[in-house]
């Protein structure tokens, strides 16, 4: 009898802190982060059975790379690795996310073809080895692999218990721009850890963030200006210059929208006259926003 085909989904990691503590000998960065994972995501479905392999589709497909340099291949041959016999099988990834986009998509299907492979294979889901798989893949795999908020440390590798955090609204702006993790923590160029362990704590660096309370728009054109505001910071964060050009463009053209002068208004402000009450019948300009 074939087995049932089972899919799991890989949600987007969200770092909703993030703070660069200094580069290591391996060149990899040590890191404090609180993550949160988005309710969207890549899907993967999984068919035990046969010869490993990996079919990819889906909206992002094309920008994936190539198959054979896809994290849930790696991730399935660093279990079979770890444990003999390990039951392989097919993979089907629906490629959603934007990649390269920090949301830790690739690290996300790795962690999902783990948890599937571990289903298959009867593995508890607290099993040591899944974890070494995990570190063995990716430094963002670990987090990961059971998706709930948690701190993250080290590279990634050292993980809190799971955070009871309440439900967050968030608006995820991408300006499609591919942006390699890499590239960026190289263009910080952080000191060594060892020469910042002598710092005070005050002077550490901090990658670019967009601190902001958020009320909902009431209109469409609040939200373009919202959604320029966003995608421009996170231009400049990036360091393309390519993508800051775009996203000033759009910027400048969403707040020529917002400027634009509104039809007058009646006052009507009450005035007392006579001991009698009557609206005010004057016109006045609607305020401008800024």
């Amino acid at each position: 009898m074939t087995a049932a085909a089972r899919a799991e989904k890989a949600p987007a990691k969200v770092n909703l802190t993030l703070r660069v503590l200094g580069r290591r000998a391996d060149g990899y960065h040590d890191i404090e982060s609180l993550v949160a994972f988005a309710g969207v995501g890549d899907a993967l479905t999984f068919m035990p059975g046969g010869a490993l392999a990996l079919a990819v589709g889906g909206p992002t497909a094309a920008a994936a790379g190539d198959v054979a340099d896809n994290l849930v291949l790696k991730a399935a041959r660093a279990l079979a690795e770890r444990v003999e016999g390990l039951k392989l099988g097919r993979f089907t990834l629906s490629k959603r996310l934007p990649v390269s986009a920090g949301l830790g998509g690739g690290s996300a299907d790795a962690a999902a073809a783990l948890r599937l492979l571990a289903h298959a294979n009867r593995m508890a889901p607290d099993d040591p080895r899944l974890l070494q798989a995990a570190r063995a893949t990716g430094a963002d795999v670990p987090v990961c692999l059971d998706p709930r908020a948690r701190l993250m440390r080290g590279i990634g590798d050292i993980l809190s218990a799971p955070l009871d955090l309440p439900r967050l609204f968030a608006l995820l702006v991408n300006p499609d721009v591919a942006v390699a993790t890499k590239d960026v923590f190289a263009a910080l160029n952080v000191p060594p850890a060892e020469h910042i362990a002598q710092t005070r704590p005050g002077s550490l660096p901090r990658l670019p963030m967009v601190a902001m309370t958020w009320r909902a728009p009431r209109s469409s054109s609040s939200l373009r200006s919202l959604t320029s505001w966003l995608c421009f910071a996170s231009c400049r964060a990036a360091g393309s210059p390519a993508c800051r050009g775009r996203a000033r463009r759009v910027l400048a053209c969403s707040i020529r929208r917002a400027r634009r002068p509104r039809p007058p208004v009646r006052c009507g402000s009450a005035i007392r006259r006579g001991g009698r009450a009557r609206p005010c019948s004057a016109v006045r300009a609607r305020a401008t926003p800024r």
